[in-house]
């Protein structure tokens, strides 16, 4: 019972009654569409609940600064420019950076939850049944596909302006195209987009934290009608 609930879950995303859907439940006991209405509600709030709450905590002040998994730093490839650069006296200049790519990122998130709900309203059957098969992180995994190009428009400006207010953009430029011409790994130097892939994959990160939370643990169930549909599983 517990496989034939998951794929009423999943499946009536769209709502009771088309073609496709009478297809697909083709053949399983009767009964199995019953509350159809109540458990595609139910999917469609936990995803929203995911999203909500990882979204809330990396737009917060230091939401991404004092999160020492996500935290932005310098790339692993600038490791020896930035190492130059404090020991000559500017490693103010360097944290400010490191300080400004993180609060573009905080910053940023702020937009994302509006995102995520859209991809949740345009769930198709076909997404429904994919994520079914999909294994603990198949939602997050829909909307990594259905909203990283969204996001990338979202995120950039934000974090672009974010950086300028302290010219790390012109610093990042200045100095990398420099060492870009006497190394043998050069360096990104288009220091906005590499913080927009960091933050997008932060919020993607908390969002699979989040979604193991709703499938695996009762007590982030937190509301009513969650904890209805998914003691059912």
């Amino acid at each position: 019972m517990k496989k034939i609930t998951l794929v009423a879950l999943m499946v009536l995303v769209l709502g009771a009654g088309c073609e496709s859907t009478q297809q697909i439940l083709g053949g399983l006991p009767t009964g199995t569409e019953t509350n159809t209405a109540q458990i595609a509600a139910g999917l469609k709030e936990a995803l929203s609940v995911g999203a909500a709450n990882s979204t809330s905590r990396l737009s917060a002040v230091n939401g991404f600064f004092s999160n020492a998994a996500l935290k932005i730093l310098m790339p692993p490839e600038a490791h020896k420019v930035e190492s130059t650069l404090r020991n000559i006296g500017l490693g103010s200049v360097v944290d400010k950076a490191i300080q400004s790519m993180n609060r573009g990122a905080e910053e940023a998130s702020k937009s994302a939850l509006p995102i995520f709900k859209n991809a949740i309203q345009q769930m198709t059957i076909t997404d429904a049944v994919g994520i079914l098969k999909g294994g603990d992180f198949a939602a997050t995994n829909y909307f990594k596909e259905k909203t990283n190009l969204a996001l990338t428009d979202a995120f950039r400006p934000v974090i672009e302006s974010s950086l300028k207010q302290v010219d790390a953009t012109k610093y990042w430029n200045d100095v990398f195209s420099a060492y870009n011409k006497v190394s043998r790994t050069p360096v990104n130097t288009d220091l906005t987009a590499y913080v927009t892939e960091k933050a997008i994959a932060g919020i993607f990160h908390e969002l699979a934290l989040e979604e193991q939370k709703i499938r695996k643990d009762p007590a982030a169930r937190v509301t009513e009608l969650l904890k209805k549909v998914f003691a059912q599983q």
